[in-house]
C-alpha cells in the first residue's frame, strides 16, 4: 500500500494518506476530495504517472503552495 502526500485544494491542509486499491483519499480536516498529489522523497525515480505533475507551485522555486516568500529558500 503506497503512502502519498497531498495538499487539500479547499483548506490547504498538507497530509499523508495510505491509498488502498482504487479508493479516493479525502482531507482529514475538511473531508474534501479536491487534492493535489505532492512529490515526496520516496517518489524520486517513481513512475511516469507521478512525474506528470504541473511543475513548480505558486512559489516558482521550490513549489511551496503557500506562495512566494513562504519557504525557507527565500
Amino acid at each position: 500500500m503506497p503512502i502519498f502526500e497531498y495538499i487539500c485544494q479547499e483548506c490547504n491542509h498538507r497530509f499523508e494518506a495510505i491509498v488502498q486499491g482504487s479508493r479516493e483519499p479525502a482531507c482529514p480536516s475538511c473531508k474534501a476530495t479536491t487534492l493535489e498529489k505532492q512529490l515526496s522523497a520516496f517518489a524520486v525515480g517513481g513512475t511516469s504517472a507521478w512525474s506528470s505533475s504541473s511543475g513548480p507551485g505558486p512559489c516558482g522555486t521550490c513549489g511551496d503552495p503557500r506562495g512566494p516568500g513562504s519557504c525557507s529558500m527565500n
